[in-house]
């Protein structure tokens, strides 16, 4: 096997391992990174802030539930545009009375 063949093998394991960590119920770090896409400095930093849900059972490491990341992932949608229209329209609607 060639150097590029590895490489591609390699590339694959990686993406394999990715879609395990979807499974997962409880992430580690790199886990949590993975998922999110952010740096693991930048996640380190929200725990510490306690901008981002984890847990420290030993005071030590850090780990995430995975349902509480996508939730936080999630938070502070923005409206689309149809629906501001309609809160508009309906506040107008409403006013006028």
């Amino acid at each position: 096997m060639g150097h590029e063949e590895y490489k591609q093998l390699d590339d694959r394991l990686q993406r394999i391992e990715n879609l395990l960590v979807l499974n997962k119920m409880v992430l580690n770090m790199h886990e949590a990174a993975l998922l999110t896409g952010l740096s693991l400095s930048h996640l380190y930093k929200l725990t510490s802030t306690g901008g981002i849900p984890c847990y420290k059972p030993t005071g030590k490491a850090i780990y995430f539930n995975r349902e509480e990341i996508e939730a936080w992932m999630l938070r502070g949608r923005k409206a689309t545009a149809d629906e501001i229209e309609a809160a508009a329209c309906t506040h107008v609607t409403l006013k006028g009375r």
